[in-house]
């Protein structure tokens, strides 16, 4: 088949749980390149594990990809040329090429059980040897395959390697990898039952849908070497690959469920934007002048033949709390009630109530002190779900003393005032005449009203509240006050 001179790159997820971050930054870098060389971005399903498949027809991983914004030019729902676009409706191919190997007696039968096999790999660690298939189906003459067929004893088709050969393996990370084949065993093709393997499958799709370039993690690095012999077999330019590290946590191991942020789920539901998402694995383990960047500056910036070629990066949630936060500072401020919202009436039911404009002013306060959209519910508690605060966290800021001094302030202020406009007059001329710094009154005022000695104006917290119910707050917590 002829090869494409247009940049195609695939993303290829397994439908069998839900996409982890592992998955999504495949996904990014794929897109990001694509968009880079003004190549066709592909998404094709890996659905042949029809008992794990979690996700049937991969409408959440298609859901996700659309929230985070990857839009595929080939695929589930979008078509193209090289369909069909899940493995599962792609035996037919698979079949025809398995048929040219035979053909060619580029392949054989292996009648070996998987209990015989595993017999044979811990003889061979036994005495010290790679535990590589032996060929013993490969001996097998043609009566004895007939005899063998005749019993219907199972069996699977294994790719024949050339032990005398090597494979070059061109990795835009790596530079040139060279693997001898004599160290590989005859690779599997199909499964007992028939059934595909996913080396195999995985080579007819990108061999038939054209693929330029394959991105993936560096786990898949010996992988390369048996489709590389796929690719020569059938007299088809090998894609350029780009294997990618392995994401682990913060103590070095393998990303699992157990760390927060594994899954995509997670970080949507807890208030993640998928900008900030995108953003963070799109410069995860790599320098950048400028980190806050959206997909079309990632594109701009990321330079795919110098990436780390270590074998791990470290995920770090502190960092795309960051890169999150910086985000949510930019967002104009409708964009940040629509998405704002839903995590508020989640908490609070009562919210559906107030009008856009009171929602606004209420998270124009909070913006720039929040890291994720969750953090509203903390943040506005003091609207929807107010509790005095006591005189202990007000000792934790101000002596007894200065609170006494505070106190008398707000009292004579409270009392000379009617609205709000006078009350901010009178504080400052009571704090003038008490000698009272006007922040520590600020302070206070924040920390009755608000629970937070920071971040919002005083103003706006009696626009927010009205001037009776700050005041109402402020007397409640001062009568507590000895």
């Amino acid at each position: 088949m002829k090869q494409s001179m247009r940049i195609r790159v695939r993303f290829a997820p397994a439908p069998t749980g839900m996409m982890h971050l592992g998955n999504v930054r495949a996904a990014v870098m794929n897109f990001v390149f694509a968009k880079q060389q003004k190549g066709v971005f592909i998404v094709r399903v890996e659905d042949t594990d029809q008992e794990r498949n979690y996700d049937v027809g991969a409408k959440n991983i298609i859901a996700d990809l659309q929230w985070l914004g990857l839009h595929y030019d080939e695929g589930p729902g979008v078509g193209g040329p090289f369909g069909p676009y899940f493995q599962s409706e792609r035996d037919d191919l698979y079949q025809k090429a398995l048929g040219k190997l035979i053909d060619q007696g580029l392949c054989y039968r292996c009648f070996c059980s998987v209990e015989m096999l595993e017999k044979k790999r811990i003889r061979m660690q036994a005495v010290g040897l790679a535990p590589r298939y032996d060929r013993a189906c490969l001996q097998l003459s043609g009566l004895e395959i007939d005899q063998l067929l005749a019993q219907q004893k199972p069996f699977m088709w294994r790719f024949k390697l050339d032990h005398t050969n090597k494979v070059v393996v061109n990795d835009l990370a790596h530079g040139q990898k060279f693997f001898e084949l004599s160290n590989f065993s005859d690779f599997p093709l199909t499964r007992s039952d028939g059934s595909f393997t996913f080396i195999f499958a995985n080579f007819v799709d990108d061999m038939s849908m054209q693929i330029t370039h394959i991105f993936r993690g560096e786990d898949h690095l010996t992988n390369s070497a048996c489709q590389a012999s796929l690719f020569e077999a059938f007299n088809i330019p090998l894609p350029v690959y780009l294997h990618m590290p392995i994401l682990c946590n913060i103590d070095g191991k393998k990303l699992s469920k157990r760390d927060f942020g594994f899954s995509l789920r997670d970080l949507k539901d807890a208030g993640f934007l998928a900008e900030a998402i995108v953003n963070y694995l799109g410069i995860i383990g790599a320098s950048f002048e400028e980190e806050i960047m959206n997909i079309n500056e990632l594109a701009q910036a990321i330079h795919f033949d110098r990436l780390s070629t270590t074998g791990h990066i470290k995920y770090d949630v502190e960092k795309l709390r960051w890169v999150n936060r910086k985000w949510i500072h930019a967002l104009p401020i409708k964009k940040f009630l629509e998405l704002a919202k839903p995590f508020l009436f989640d908490m609070y039911p009562n919210a559906r109530s107030l009008d856009d404009e009171l929602l606004i002013l209420l998270l124009e306060m909070i913006q720039q002190d929040i890291h994720t959209l969750k953090d509203v519910q903390a943040a506005l508690s003091f609207y929807f779900a107010y509790t005095p605060p006591t005189q202990a966290l007000l000792q934790q800021h101000f002596s007894s003393e200065s609170i006494k001094q505070i106190k008398d302030s707000l009292v004579l202020s409270l009392a000379a005032s009617d609205n709000g406009e006078s009350f901010l007059k009178s504080i400052k001329q009571h704090a003038e005449v008490l000698k009272i710094p006007l922040k520590n009154i600020y302070v206070t005022i924040r920390l009755i009203a608000a629970c937070t000695p920071h971040g919002i104006a005083i103003k706006d917290l009696i626009n927010a509240l009205g001037y009776k119910e700050l005041a109402d707050r402020l007397h409640k917590v001062m009568d507590t006050i000895n």
